[in-house]
């Protein structure tokens, strides 16, 4: 799978979520995606990384702290 094809997943999604709400004025999109696609992104990443958090965030290119806190948030850790 490619980035473009992730990409096209996305917008054919996010269209359809438009779609669904006929004309209905959305708020607060950015950070509703945000929140969806980060949770299950953080997920994969733990999986394919035996859960070895330095690991994950280097993949991510996050900081090690910032992981962890998004993996609180998304309370993913105890």
């Amino acid at each position: 799978m490619s980035k473009k094809h992730i990409e096209e997943c996305v917008r054919t999604s996010l269209e359809g979520y438009l779609r669904d709400l006929q004309g209905i004025e959305p708020g607060g999109m950015y950070d509703m995606l945000i929140t969806v696609v980060e949770k299950p992104l953080l997920e994969v990443v733990m999986l394919y990384s035996d859960n070895n958090q330095s690991k994950a965030a280097q993949w991510l290119g996050l900081n090690r702290n910032t992981l962890r806190k998004k993996l609180l948030e998304h309370k993913m850790l105890d």
